[in-house]
C-alpha cells in the first residue's frame, strides 16, 4: 500500500527570496523562463499576495497541474477534489480556487456559504464542457426506455449542472470501486470516454460511455511512450487513465494524479514517465529531487491561464467569484456526498493497478 501524502500542506516558512526560487526553479531546466529578473518579480508578487490573504481571511488552493510559481503561494496543492474537500473543512471565510472552472465550483458545492473566487474565470475545461445537463438528462431518458435500471455516474470534472442531474460522482482513483457499488447493472459514464473504457474493461457492468475527452490526455500517442521506453530501459512508464487505450496499454501503473505522486515517492524506481499534464512533472521534479522524471505530456491552455498576477487581482478585487443557485447546490452535492457514501470502504481503481 502506497501512504505518501497526496494533499500537500505548504508549511509556513519564510518568503524565498529571488535568488532562493532562481535555485528552487533551477530543477526544472527553463532558464529563458525563470530568469533572475523573473524570480524577483515573483518575490514581490508572493509577498504581496500573502498579505491580501491575510487581509480577506483566504486560503489558496491549487492544483497539481498549476505553474510552479502558484505553488509558491499555496496552502495547500492536491487533486481538485481534495482541495474542494479541504476548503469546506478549514476556517477561511475566501477560497481562491487556482485551477480550472468546474474546480471552483466544486469548492462551492461543497462550502456554499463561503466565498470563492477563481483568478480567471476564463479557465475552462474541454472534459467539462463536453457534456450538457439538459443533453445528458435526454439521453438518460431515452436510454431509460432500453435500460430501465440506468444510472448516470459522472466524473468529478463535470459543470455544477451536470452534477445535479447526476445518481452519484467519482474520480480517476474511485471510477471503478463506484461502478461496481452501485446499484444498476447499467451505467451512463459521463463524460470522459477514455475513463469509461479503463472501466468497462475492468468491470462485467454495461458501461455506455459520453462522447467528451480531455483534449490534453487524448492527444498523447502510444508512439512517443515506445520511444522514450527504447531510450531508457529501465523508465517506469505512470499514465493517466483519461489517457487513450493505446497509450494505457504502454504503460507500468494506470494511476490518478495522487496514485502518481504516491508512487513517485515510494517506489524504488529511480527514473519515471510521467503521462499526464506537464505540471505534475514539475512538481515531482521539484519535490522528489532524488529521482528523475520525464514528460510525456501536454501543456493546459486553461490551467496555464491561472498566474499570480490573476490571483493578486482576484484577491484584491474579489472579481470572477463563483456564485450558484441554492437548488444547484443542493442537488449537486446530493451526488458527491452518495460519492463519498459509497466511497468508505477501499475498493479497486486505478491506484491500485498492478504493473505490466
Amino acid at each position: 500500500m502506497l501512504n505518501a501524502p497526496v494533499l500537500q500542506l505548504v508549511e509556513e516558512q519564510e518568503l524565498k527570496s529571488a535568488d532562493e526560487l532562481l535555485a528552487r526553479f533551477g530543477a526544472l531546466d527553463q532558464p529563458e523562463t525563470y530568469t533572475p529578473q523573473e524570480c524577483a518579480r515573483i518575490e514581490a508578487l508572493v509577498a504581496e499576495i500573502e498579505e491580501l490573504k491575510e487581509r480577506e481571511d483566504a486560503i489558496i488552493l491549487a492544483h497539481n497541474y498549476q505553474r510552479p510559481e502558484i505553488f509558491e503561494v499555496a496552502d495547500f496543492i492536491g487533486d481538485s477534489l481534495e482541495l474542494a474537500k479541504k476548503g469546506r473543512d478549514v476556517s477561511q471565510s475566501t477560497i481562491v480556487f487556482c485551477g480550472v472552472h468546474f474546480m471552483a465550483e466544486t469548492a462551492k458545492i461543497l462550502a456554499p456559504e463561503k466565498r470563492v473566487i477563481i483568478p480567471d474565470s476564463n479557465a475552462g475545461c474541454s472534459l467539462a464542457e463536453s457534456a450538457d445537463a439538459d443533453e445528458l438528462v435526454a439521453r438518460r431518458d431515452e436510454l431509460r426506455e432500453i435500460y430501465p435500471d440506468i444510472k448516470i455516474v459522472s466524473y468529478v470534472n463535470t459543470t455544477a449542472e451536470v452534477k445535479a442531474v447526476t445518481d452519484v460522482c467519482c474520480t480517476s482513483s474511485n471510477a471503478l470501486d463506484i461502478v461496481e457499488k452501485i446499484d444498476s447493472q447499467n451505467i451512463l459514464f459521463v463524460p470522459d470516454e477514455n475513463l469509461a473504457s479503463w472501466v468497462s474493461k475492468n468491470t462485467d457492468k454495461h458501461i455506455i460511455a459520453w462522447n467528451g475527452n480531455c483534449y490534453v490526455h487524448h492527444q498523447i500517442r502510444p508512439e512517443e511512450i515506445r520511444r522514450m521506453r527504447d531510450a531508457r530501459p529501465n523508465l517506469k512508464v505512470v499514465a493517466h487513465p483519461e489517457c487513450r487505450d493505446d497509450v494505457l496499454q504502454e504503460a507500468d501503473e494506470v494511476l490518478s494524479t495522487s496514485g502518481m505522486i504516491r508512487y513517485a515517492h515510494e517506489s524504488d524506481s529511480q527514473e519515471f514517465l510521467i503521462v499526464t499534464e506537464c505540471g505534475l512533472s514539475d512538481r515531482l521534479i521539484m519535490e522528489v529531487p532524488e529521482k528523475t522524471f520525464y514528460k510525456a505530456c501536454q501543456l493546459c491552455k486553461f490551467m496555464k491561464m491561472i498566474t499570480l498576477e490573476g490571483t493578486r487581482d482576484a484577491l484584491l478585487t474579489g472579481r470572477d467569484e463563483i456564485e450558484l443557485s441554492i437548488e444547484i447546490c443542493d442537488a449537486a452535492r446530493g451526488s458527491l456526498e452518495r460519492m463519498f457514501e459509497l466511497s468508505w470502504s477501499s475498493g479497486p481503481g486505478p491506484d491500485s493497478s498492478t504493473p505490466r
